[in-house]
């Protein structure tokens, strides 16, 4: 079975390994010791936990599934278009839309924003 340390569970999630280290001693995330005392995550209990995460944030009545909060830091805009750039964790995000949109939703970088996906095709790759 898959196991992450602390530090690989904090990346998968998005969140900083104190974060996850809170999450394990309040009882919210199962932890082993490990031999030399080091604490793991079995792989199933983490992708438990963070589809739970998932269906807890931003939920919202659209078949649009993948949703990532993040941050707006570049917003392009000409006469007709915008590009909007998010930072949504170690991601980068980025949307072309109209400007006028761009405009209405207040986009400019520092605001907070939702980057809302629905793709017909999603390509799987394992690290490497």
């Amino acid at each position: 079975m898959t196991a992450f340390r602390i530090s690989e569970a904090a990346a998968l999630l998005g969140v900083s390994a104190d974060t996850v280290r809170r999450w394990v001693d309040s009882g919210r995330l199962a932890a082993e010791r490990d031999e030399n005392g080091h604490r793991s995550v079995a792989g199933a209990d983490l992708a438990a936990f963070a589809r739970g995460q998932i269906h807890g944030e931003d939920s919202a009545a659209s078949s649009a599934r993948n949703r990532f909060r993040g941050i707006v830091t570049e917003v392009i805009r000409d006469a007709v278009m915008a590009q909007v750039e998010i930072a949504a964790g170690p991601f980068r995000v980025v949307s072309l839309m109209s400007r006028q949109s761009a405009d209405e939703l207040g986009l400019e970088p520092g605001v907070m924003a939702v980057a809302v996906i629905k793709s017909t095709n999603v390509v799987v790759e394992l690290p490497g």
